[in-house]
């Protein structure tokens, strides 16, 4: 059988960071401007506060960095 490896993995883009680079590299994973996933990330702020402050932790804490 055969393995199909893909290369395209989410990281927090710390060149391109506001905060700790969650929102850029998930913008860079999705390929969009990182400005409608951060304007996302607020909007969540205010319909689900507790579920998008934990989400954005554990982001924080399991994404790996990427220095680029």
């Amino acid at each position: 059988m055969k393995t199909v490896s893909n290369q395209k993995r989410v990281y927090r883009q710390m060149h391109n960071a506001v905060i700790s680079g969650v929102c850029a590299g998930l913008a860079r994973y999705f390929d969009l401007d990182a400005v409608w996933v951060r304007v996302a990330a607020v909007v969540s702020l205010f319909f689900l506060p507790g579920l998008a402050v934990l989400a954005y932790v554990a982001a924080v804490i399991l994404l790996p960095r990427r220095e680029l």
